[in-house]
């Protein structure tokens, strides 16, 4: 099986399309990103252990773009519908439409303006610029994401009132509910014991950190993975 892109007949677009294709070829000539067989992320139950493995695989892929270039790459599109897998179910980053270069002295850069949820960040919707820490915000909530089972932008199970968002939830309950009443149902079935509960628990505390308001307080890509690389090896 491959995977295809079809690209809208739009001028307007055609920077985004040369954009992801540029990007995508210099990525997938480090084989750190190569799309081709595709199972969509989305919606798909799984255990734990694979969803942390997938989490741990892509924080290195974007780590990849921050600190291997000259200039650090944005994805800026960090989201787990652009989450795919190949054969052997390894996970791959996709979609580089609207990835930005930080130039080169500077710290941030204008980022693609548009009010849809996939761009939303508070330092996007305050000044209009990205760093990398505006990808560490978003994957953070893919984190979330994985951890709960919910759409962040269209939450069901966890929230009482209508419109709220999974980080505003998880950042508000968090640290009073018990794991088990955050996590996805799905997770807990067949597994359990104080290793898996400490993964979850290191797990919501680091999305909680990827999220923070301020993007001074979040960690970095790189510091992301090493942590996810920790929480994978507690097991008992």
């Amino acid at each position: 099986m491959v995977f295809v892109k079809r690209f809208p007949e739009n001028e307007s677009f055609a920077e985004f399309v040369i954009n992801d294709l540029v990007i995508s070829a210099q990525m997938s000539a480090h084989n750190q990103i190569f799309v081709y067989h595709i199972t969509q992320l989305q919606n798909q139950p799984m255990v734990w252990e694979r969803r942390l493995k997938i989490a741990r695989q892509i924080a290195h892929a974007i780590s990849y773009l921050h600190a291997t270039f000259s200039r650090p790459v944005i994805h800026m599109y960090i989201d787990i519908k652009n989450i795919l897998l190949d054969e052997h179910d390894v996970p791959k980053l996709s979609n580089f439409y609207f990835s930005v270069s930080i130039p080169k002295g500077e710290t941030d850069v204008e980022g693609f303006q548009n009010r849809h949820p996939m761009f939303r960040t508070p330092e996007l919707e305050a000044t209009g610029k990205v760093n990398e820490k505006t990808d560490v915000y978003k994957f953070g909530v893919v984190l979330l994401e994985l951890l709960t089972g919910e759409d962040s932008d269209n939450i069901t199970r966890l929230a009482n009132d209508e419109g709220s968002s999974l980080v505003a939830y998880m950042h508000n309950r968090a640290q009073v509910c018990c794991i088990n009443e955050i996590v996805d149902p799905a997770i807990l079935v067949g597994e359990g014991g104080a290793s898996l509960e400490q993964q979850l628990q290191s797990v919501v505390d680091l999305a909680l950190t990827c999220t923070e308001e301020d993007p001074e307080r979040r960690p970095t890509m790189v510091d992301v993975t090493k942590e996810l690389r920790r929480i994978e090896s507690l097991v008992t």
